[in-house]
């Protein structure tokens, strides 16, 4: 039969128990960040990968969405990848070449020629490689999102030729092959951050932009810009990376957890961004922006213009990687 001494002791220890299990059982937070807002087929691929950490560690890895920006813009948001204050983040894989050159081969206009291509290169052995390069970097790329290919905007006039966009004032990825393939169009490229690039557009700083659709509907574009010209000049595939500070302190069943749900995730990231086109096209024009595609002889003219810029920039990314990549791509065209 117990005292109550003996009893009261017993409690404790219980008491204490239960204290260390509810410790134990406290998620492990995982800040995932990226620039386009909420409802964007980027962050639905986030909060695709979210849902599918949750289910398969049994609630033990929690991730956290930051979308919009919240956590700063793509530069802040690597140096925090680097340092450990950041778990992972989406980005345009072509700003990674800030800190290894070969991704710029990402920013090549007029690369891929549709997603099949993007989706062979990416998931193959080229884009497996060139990830691996990041970890020297304290960075780990586990798949590809899509942000698409990328169209042109302005608030000066229509664009039915290429002779049309001399002159534009337009805002680039802040990257050198983006601002001389603008300047090969006869137009003045001006670097900035994505979060400033509303307020850009607002206060006539610059004249336009060139982004996929769902970013331009995704931030508002079309309230402070009126034409719209398809040109598909540039894919953008978007890097999911992992801090390696980060990765490094998890177990391997964690990795391969975190792993496992980026694939799939990007699997229904690229569905959910093809699907939506036509319908964000629709939305546009409802918005009130006036939409046209432009020739193809124009697309033609618009190409050669690029030649010298794609030569001048293989030069600086290195001719085995550029040769790899069109390997691969002359493969699948056979």
């Amino acid at each position: 039969m117990l005292n109550k001494r003996t009893f009261c002791q017993g409690a404790v220890a219980v008491a204490a128990m239960g204290l260390l299990g509810g410790a134990q059982a406290q998620p492990r937070v995982i800040k995932f960040a990226n620039q386009n807002g909420k409802g964007h087929p980027i962050v639905q691929g986030m909060d695709k990968f979210a849902e599918l950490v949750a289910q398969k560690s049994g609630g033990r890895l929690k991730v956290q969405v930051f979308p919009g920006g919240a956590l700063g813009g793509d530069q802040a948001n690597v140096s925090a990848l680097q340092g450990g204050m950041l778990e992972m983040a989406s980005m345009n894989s072509g700003i990674f070449a800030s800190i290894v050159k070969e991704f710029a081969v990402y920013d090549f206009p007029f690369m891929f020629g549709n997603p099949r291509e993007a989706d062979a290169v990416l998931d193959g052995p080229f884009g497996k490689q060139l990830h691996a390069k990041l970890e020297d970097k304290g960075l780990v790329g586990l798949a590809y999102y899509e942000l698409g290919f990328r169209h042109l905007t302005n608030n000066r006039r229509p664009i039915t030729k290429v002779e049309d966009i001399a002159g534009l004032k337009l805002r680039v990825i802040p990257n050198p092959i983006n601002v001389d393939w603008v300047s090969a169009l006869g137009a003045n490229p001006t670097p900035l951050p994505f979060p400033e690039l509303y307020a850009a557009l607002e206060q006539r700083a610059v004249d336009g932009q060139e982004n996929p659709v769902a970013t331009i509907w995704g931030a508002k574009f079309y309230e402070v810009q009126k034409y719209l010209t398809l040109t598909y000049h540039q894919y953008n595939p978007q890097s999911v990376v992992v801090s390696k500070k980060f990765w490094d302190s998890l177990s391997a069943d964690d990795r391969r957890i975190l792993q496992e749900a980026a694939l799939e995730s990007a699997k229904f990231q690229r569905q959910q961004a093809r699907a939506s086109v036509d319908s964000t096209l629709d939305n546009l024009k409802k918005a009130g922006m006036q939409v046209s595609e432009l020739p193809a002889a124009e697309v033609a003219k618009m190409r050669e213009r690029m030649k010298p810029v794609i030569a001048k920039h293989t030069a600086a990314v290195g001719e085995a990687t550029v040769a790899a990549l069109q390997a691969e791509l002359d493969k699948l065209r056979k």
